[in-house]
């Protein structure tokens, strides 16, 4: 079925450019040939349609083609984000039992790692592309099983929840934002973000492929590079997170260069709160403004902005709910609530997991009557505009990328002088929030910063590490003899680091 979404575009207009990467470009015929030959390749090597491949690379056009490659395979396929440790990369492995990981040169030592002890066969991508037959047999799209995408994200125990999606949920999901944003051939989109994460591999690049425009995919995110390409490929529509609006911004203001972004109809920042003032001073540098846009990784899109709506979004707002989205705003007791009243916020989206691998009873809390339980908190106007006011979940958001505290904690609390600790996320400019951990120890002394700096790299993927430690003669406790979370951010505010 998605396979199908790019074939429809290359019958239509077979040498309409589809996917550039670095000195690689598919037009859209070309690309159907490439995801057919690397089907017949993974094939060969006995993929079917109850086989589950995994990639760990940095962005390529190889991640793209081996996703249309299994759509048509019918199996599935499980991005791994690259910036994850051998430890983390190897529980993604192990959990979704993938057979084959697809990696590239730099992260090749890590997969090796990551692999070992598993039943899964490691392969560099630039081997497995340019040493493999073009071969010419075309065999029919095999059926999908109903695990094509297996995307994991930071949960709030600590441990990646397996976020599953079949191929028409894919399709419909993309086709919505499709819809909302008018996107069509004459768009030009460049892609920055993590192929590793939904929202760059299905919000931005499958869902410009699917509607039929020019994708161009960065290897890394670097604003210098992104800014460059923004002018050099003529681009129409980017998407990203605040922290990569911040730092083209402080990169251009460092350097006092002059990007003329006018003609960019689309900038799309998600994945954590906008800063109105970020959004103020990238307008007045760059000529653009950035539109808000909401979803979460179990269902997508959600909120954003119409493009044929010419009313601007009210201040505080993040737009209507998207083509196809079913919308609750419900109280504790889940009854629903009017207007302008606050409460959580439950959806049920045109792509709507369908729960999480291994994860029964998780799943079955997930969910109310079919909507998604989010855990975001907000309300909704008399015009259908969405505001979002907190969350109820305990994940920190830094750049973007979700954190999961428990996670962090658990990681410390193997450190043998470390006797406790508690983990928060506090604001910042640049990546939105930081994680900070505050700690006792057996011996009442604190530990050297990089000593438990070096510790946490060991297991964890760097953007998850806390950017301070605090050590503390006790940790805080609630009623209930938890951590209480609000009194280590009060100390937080209170420390030479907060104020």
């Amino acid at each position: 079925m998605i396979l199908k979404s790019i074939e429809a575009v290359a019958e239509r207009n077979a040498g309409a450019m589809a996917l550039r990467f670095e000195d690689k470009a598919f037009t859209y015929d070309g690309l159907v040939r490439e995801v057919n030959r690397i089907a017949n390749v993974l094939r060969a090597k006995g993929v079917t349609n109850t086989s589950t491949l995994a990639v760990y690379c940095e962005n390529s056009s190889d991640i793209m083609v081996l996703y249309y490659a299994m759509a048509k395979l019918g199996g599935t396929f499980v991005p791994v984000n690259a910036g994850l440790s051998s430890p983390e990369v190897a529980y993604i492995l192990d959990h979704a039992q993938a057979r084959i990981l697809v990696t590239d040169e730099k992260l090749t030592a890590n997969a090796v790692e990551a692999a070992k002890g598993l039943d899964c066969q490691v392969f560099q991508a630039k081997d497995f592309f340019a040493a493999t037959p073009v071969l010419e047999a075309i065999h029919p799209e095999e059926p999908a099983d109903d695990q094509f995408l297996i995307i994991y994200t930071s949960g709030s125990t600590g441990v990646p929840k397996a976020v599953l999606f079949d191929q028409q949920s894919e399709v419909a999901g993309n086709q919505s934002l499709i819809d909302m944003w008018q996107i069509t051939a004459v768009d030009k989109m460049l892609v920055a973000l993590p192929l590793g994460f939904l929202y760059g591999l299905s919000t931005a690049s499958a869902t410009g492929l699917q509607a039929g425009c020019e994708v161009i995919v960065l290897r890394r995110f670097r604003p210098q590079d992104t800014l460059e390409a923004f002018i050099k490929h003529g681009i129409t529509i980017f998407q990203g997170v605040p922290t990569m609006f911040s730092m083209m911004l402080e990169y251009a203001d460092q350097n006092d260069l002059t990007f003329d972004l006018s003609g960019v109809r689309l900038l799309i920042s998600a994945g954590a709160p906008l800063p109105s003032e970020l959004r103020q001073r990238f307008t007045a540098r760059f000529g653009a403004q950035i539109q808000d846009y909401y979803a979460l990784t179990e269902v997508r899109p959600v909120f954003g902005k119409f493009a044929a709506d010419s009313e601007p979004v009210p201040f505080g707002a993040i737009g209507k709910a998207s083509p196809g989205v079913e919308v609750k705003v419900v109280d504790g007791s889940g009854n629903p609530l009017p207007p302008n009243v606050t409460g959580e916020i439950l959806v049920r989206a045109p792509a709507t997991t369908l729960g999480y691998l291994n994860a029964p009873t998780v799943t079955e809390s997930a969910f109310v009557d079919g909507y998604f339980c989010t855990g975001d908190l907000g309300h909704y106007d008399n015009q259908g505009y969405f505001y979002l006011t907190g969350r109820i979940k305990d994940i920190i958001i830094r750049g973007g990328a979700n954190i999961a505290p428990a996670e962090v904690e658990g990681v410390l609390l193997t450190h043998p002088a470390v006797q406790s600790t508690g983990v928060v996320g506090v604001a910042d400019q640049k990546f939105g929030e930081l994680p900070v951990a505050f700690y006792v120890t057996r011996t009442n002394l604190p530990i050297d910063t990089e000593e438990l700096t070096a510790h946490c790299r060991a297991t964890l993927a760097d953007f998850k590490v806390p950017a301070h430690f605090i050590h503390l003669d006790d940790i805080p406790l609630g009623n209930t003899g938890k951590i209480d979370k609000k009194a280590l951010l009060s100390l937080w505010k209170e420390s030479t680091y907060g104020r």
